[in-house]
């Protein structure tokens, strides 16, 4: 069984933060839940991503504490994600990293860029 990101032994702090939320759709699935609970399904819409991505991304931030996953005995289940204690640290770094990628692209594309997230 491969080690959670968060147990791997890392010689770069940046590496380490990188190999946590990078990727596709670990930023975007972060983004979506700094705010809210989400449902399975109302996330994969959100984010645009298959099923079967969505599941494997959800499991590995879940394993690495970053999320975490709840599910309610009825039928059919239902299933909640929300962002952990610990997930919730990473807002300032995501917010850091999306107002230097707007910034970043306004040099080549400045009518193109989505206003920033508003904080909770």
């Amino acid at each position: 069984m491969e080690p959670s990101v968060s147990k791997k032994i890392w010689n770069c702090a940046i590496g380490a933060s990188v190999a946590m939320v990078g990727g596709k759709w670990k930023t975007s699935i972060l983004l979506h839940l700094r705010d809210r609970t989400m449902r399975f399904g109302e996330l994969q819409r959100a984010v645009g991503v298959s099923q079967k991505v969505l599941t494997q991304q959800l499991k590995e931030l879940e394993k690495d504490g970053i999320i975490q996953r709840q599910v309610y005995a009825e039928v059919p289940p239902r299933v909640e994600y929300r962002l952990s204690d610990y997930g919730r640290t990473l807002q300032p770094v995501l917010d850091a990293l999306y107002a230097w990628g707007a910034m970043h692209y306004t040099r080549n594309y400045p009518a193109d860029v989505a206003p920033a997230p508003s904080a909770a």
